[in-house]
């Protein structure tokens, strides 16, 4: 009892002493182990971070100064004390939004493609600058602090174990918000759109875009949506009626929409991967700065994310394709054996070749989840040498009862990785976004059937243009496509 005791006793201290009064919010707040001044310093200390993980900034300053003049003016409507706000494009294809401590507000090209209106944009970095004023990371940050407190409390508290905390890093930073501070940030958004004169409509009609974007996903992972990781919802629980609620709490929606003036924007605007970090052309991956490709079997959809270059059916099969780096054993045989499955038992290991590259192979077991499947894997490990200390590789991995009727489709898999040419990784061109205006016969299903994608081409044009299912389009109105 006396133990359980003090540490409620702690508790209560600490929350006393960490509460302040927020400006911004006019509400308590508990932000004790994180001050505006290691906001500052957390923000620049991660920022890099989150270049390295977010593929870099955009290259295009007619984008990036857009975004920066645009989150410039609903910033200094906000006026956040002792905060210098900084707007960075992410050179992303995800949708994605967020903002570490300090001020460091970001928005990656993949959500600027589906914005169809600066109020749009608008509303997502207002809302993001309202988690900078609300200090809702400094809260999560000291609740996390306490609650490891907690934990520690029959042991010696020492500034060491308090500096651990600050090693969290952006991890900590991209965690998803409580819906209360989700709401909070909504309404301070609404706040700064309707004192910079933008309609807070716009708030609401992306958060609709978003669920389109995310069933979408859904439908290309074969998943529900909950279960999308890389999903904006999976760090901003919101939902349409909070938002609604934000905006009549705030005395309604109205302002300006600017809708032509960010479609000029986005008119060549890079669309999905960056062949700078490799490319999907339909079951085909390239990579034309490294120059190699390789061809995904039929019924596998391919994935490019910043660790590797994933492939999936519907059945509980996957492909894992990356890099060794490197620092590494040059001979596949021995990497393979020796380094990558250290300590595994390797069944039918041996020596291949592959398109003239020296390779190794070999199959084993693992406790793996796929999609529904969770329980044994059959694997087979390919490694390849690609380059004097370079190795690429594949792991093939399925449920056993499939490994006969996968064999050759993964061995075709394996076969078909090959060098580029020159002239074949300089024919390989990026997508865009394009604007045309809508033809008297142009249609929805007719536009879609030009998009260069082997399926859901209707999904993909309908959530480009925020367009909801059976909307007709008007003779005159731009719209985007999406072209090579």
């Amino acid at each position: 009892m006396i133990v359980i005791f003090r540490m409620h006793f702690l508790w209560l201290v600490l929350f006393l002493s960490g509460c302040a009064v927020n400006p911004a919010t006019g509400e308590q707040s508990f932000t004790l182990f994180m001050s505006p001044a290691e906001e500052q310093r957390i923000g620049a200390q991660e920022h890099s971070k989150i270049l390295d993980r977010f593929g870099g900034v955009y290259d295009d300053v007619n984008v990036t100064g857009y975004v920066a003049e645009l989150g410039g003016r609903l910033s200094a409507n906000a006026r956040v004390q002792n905060t210098q706000f900084r707007f960075t494009v992410l050179n992303s294809p995800e949708v994605n939004a967020f903002a570490l401590p300090g001020g460091y507000v970001y928005v990656t090209r993949g959500l600027i493609a589906i914005a169809n209106s600066e109020a749009e944009l608008a509303g997502v970095i207002a809302h993001e600058i309202g988690h900078v004023a609300a200090r809702h990371n400094a809260e999560r940050y000291s609740r996390a602090v306490v609650a490891s407190l907690g934990a520690a409390i029959l042991g010696a508290v020492t500034n060491t174990q308090i500096g651990q905390f600050a090693n969290l890093g952006s991890e900590l930073y991209l965690a998803s918000f409580s819906r209360e501070q989700e709401f909070q940030a909504d309404s301070l958004g609404v706040r700064y759109l309707r004192s910079t004169g933008y309609a807070p409509s716009g708030m609401a009609s992306f958060l609709k875009t978003l669920n389109a974007e995310a069933a979408l996903q859904a439908k290309l992972m074969d998943a529900s949506a909950g279960d999308l990781g890389s999903n904006m919802f999976a760090t901003h629980p919101r939902t349409l009626d909070r938002v609604e609620r934000a905006i009549a709490e705030a005395g309604g929606a109205q302002g300006v929409v600017r809708r032509e003036e960010l479609l000029n924007v986005v008119a060549g605007l890079l669309y999905g991967d960056d062949p700078a970090q490799g490319v999907i052309r339909a079951r085909s991956f390239i990579h034309p700065d490294f120059r190699f490709r390789f061809d995904a079997p039929q019924g596998f959809r391919l994935f490019n994310t910043n660790e590797a270059v994933l492939a999936r059916d519907s059945s509980g099969a996957a492909i894992i394709f990356d890099s060794a780096g490197r620092q590494t054993h040059p001979d596949p045989f021995v990497y393979l054996r020796d380094i990558w499955a250290y300590g595994t038992r390797l069944d039918d290991l041996q020596r291949i070749e592959i398109n003239g590259m020296e390779a190794a192979t070999g199959t084993t077991q693992i406790q793996g989840k796929i999609g529904d499947y969770s329980g044994r894997l059959d694997a087979r490990l390919v490694a390849i040498q690609f380059g004097p200390r370079e190795i690429y590789r594949f792991m093939f991995l399925n449920p056993p009862g499939r490994s006969r009727s996968l064999r050759d489709p993964f061995r075709r898999v394996t076969f078909s990785f090959r060098r580029l040419s020159e002239q074949e990784a300089n024919d390989v061109v990026p997508l865009t976004i394009e604007i045309l205006r809508v033809g008297p016969r142009d249609t929805v299903q007719s536009l879609a059937s030009g998009l260069p994608f082997e399926d859901f081409q209707i999904d993909r044009f309908l959530v480009l243009n925020g367009l909801q299912p059976g909307e007709f389009l008007s003779p005159g109105t731009r719209i985007k496509i999406i072209a090579e």
